[in-house]
């Protein structure tokens, strides 16, 4: 018990000022820029990342090693604002491509499995899709700071989007399929063995989350790709949605999974080489290596 209000402990009163502080910056943040006007807020946020950028060498560092990693022959805003988002006042600035594809993958009602990753505006993708009338679930890792995390999932979920989390998803997955649900899934993260297999990421063995291929195998839902991407000639946001991937189904129920996870992280890197200047590079993707590898970072 006498530990109990220790430097460390979640209950401990440095730890909750230092979450308390985090959700009242962030608030503030969030409430500014949400009520400025688009551009300026995009300006001001751009700012803010380029400060980011500047005083924090570990995540530079990163994403230098990354882009070295991925594209040798190369030398948070929008969140803000999106509560006070509405069809009327985002039809000059947002649009759809290829949403046909995601219309026929939902009228078959085996659920729709939505390979996304950090590029462009993709918390931006799936509040614009329901905005629409397309709620849909999105896989989520909880934020440490549990007042953040309610602050976030509160606006995600402004028109019907609900979030499954990391720590039960596959479960949460199993039963939206069935449901005839739409989920989009982040698939450019790192994960470690057995919830992740190694597949080829811009040329070197990534650990990817199979647990897509594995619920698509085993419901027959449809699996196609969507990013909300920003395109500079039209000064708008596109949420394109892609061709349905055909899933090859040979029998080798494991062959398979990793097959379809092959093909999804293929998916993803054609996009972020479309779009280099769009994507997180600040993320340890190849962090996770393969048995007897040395370490990236």
């Amino acid at each position: 018990m006498g530990g109990a209000f220790t430097l460390g402990s979640e209950n401990s009163l440095a730890v909750r000022m230092r979450k308390t502080f985090e959700f009242l910056l962030v608030w503030c943040v969030a409430r500014g820029l949400g009520y400025l006007p688009h551009r300026v807020a995009r300006l001001i946020g751009a700012g803010l990342g380029r400060v980011v950028y500047a005083v924090h060498p570990r995540l530079r560092k990163t994403g230098e090693r990354n882009l070295a990693l991925a594209l040798p022959e190369l030398g948070a805003a929008e969140f803000c604002r999106m509560s006070r988002y509405t069809p009327a006042n985002t039809a000059n600035w947002i649009r759809y491509e290829g949403l046909e594809n995601f219309e026929r993958a939902q009228a078959e009602g085996r659920g729709v499995l939505i390979v996304t990753g950090h590029l462009g505006a993709w918390e931006l993708s799936s509040f614009y899709h329901s905005l629409m009338g397309h709620p849909m679930g999105m896989v989520i890792r909880r934020l440490d700071n549990r007042r953040l995390d309610g602050f976030v999932n509160a606006i995600r979920c402004l028109h019907g989007n609900r979030v499954l989390h990391k720590d039960d998803f596959a479960r949460g997955l199993l039963t939206a399929m069935r449901a005839g649900e739409t989920v989009g899934i982040l698939m450019d993260t790192n994960m470690t063995p057995p919830q992740g297999v190694f597949v080829e990421f811009f040329g070197h063995l990534a650990c990817t989350a199979s647990g897509l291929a594995r619920v698509a195998l085993k419901t027959g839902a449809a699996v196609l790709p969507g990013f909300l991407v920003w395109e500079p000639d039209e000064h708008r946001y596109v949420l394109h949605f892609g061709e349905r991937m055909v899933i090859a189904r040979t029998g080798d129920s494991e062959a398979d999974a990793i097959s379809l996870t092959r093909q999804c992280t293929a998916v993803i890197e054609s996009w972020i080489r479309r779009y280099p200047d769009q994507w997180l590079w600040i993320h340890r993707r190849w962090k996770t290596r393969p048995a007897g590898e040395p370490p990236v970072y």
